[in-house]
């Protein structure tokens, strides 16, 4: 798949237009549904394949891959299949039952992973994920989203000595949906 048709699949499945509430609080004319892209398994495959290279490209010392549940976690399965690499899911907060631990997977400190995430905004969950990755010991200093939506958590996570890679920015979504592919021929 192109970069221009994953674009416009990914446009196609889960742009959504009306007033919505994002989880920064912000309201937004549009909001990017990550379950009706990463609940396709063909989209999901590729975009697993694709953060696979920009794991490998950024942050090649990698031993882990983590995701903020619940979104991101489908992006972290596909990638780890796809790559080999562990992942780690990093909890809201910390279970009240059983182990009571916030980041589920196995781990030592020190290890170096990279962070999942779908959609960013503020990056705030992004940044609660890095708090308690680095609370357990992990080292954190790259983070792979599928779109950010370019409303300054790209830069909320460079406060934080985290580099944000994203596949995609949000206005190269928002002008897929101007441009229809042509037909070949």
């Amino acid at each position: 798949m192109t970069d221009d048709e994953l674009k416009r699949a990914l446009r196609e499945h889960a742009y959504l237009e009306g007033d919505f509430v994002l989880r920064s609080g912000k309201r937004s004319r549009y909001y990017l549904d990550k379950y009706r892209f990463e609940t396709q398994p063909e989209l999901l495959r590729e975009l697993g394949q694709r953060i696979v290279e920009v794991v490998r490209d950024h942050e090649p010392e990698a031993m882990r891959l983590a995701a903020p549940e619940l979104g991101a976690v489908t992006l972290a399965t596909a990638a780890s299949l796809d790559s080999g690499l562990p992942f780690l899911i990093v909890r809201g907060s910390a279970k009240e039952y059983g182990t009571m631990n916030r980041i589920e997977g196995v781990f030592d400190a020190g290890e170096r992973v990279c962070l999942l995430e779908d959609v960013v905004t503020s990056a705030g969950a992004l940044l609660e994920a890095v708090e308690a990755l680095r609370e357990a010991g992990l080292v954190v200093r790259t983070a792979v989203c599928v779109v950010d939506r370019e409303e300054g958590g790209a830069e909320a996570l460079r406060r934080h000595s985290v580099d944000l890679r994203s596949l995609f920015v949000a206005s190269e979504l928002l002008e897929a949906g101007k441009n229809p592919a042509k037909p070949h021929g």
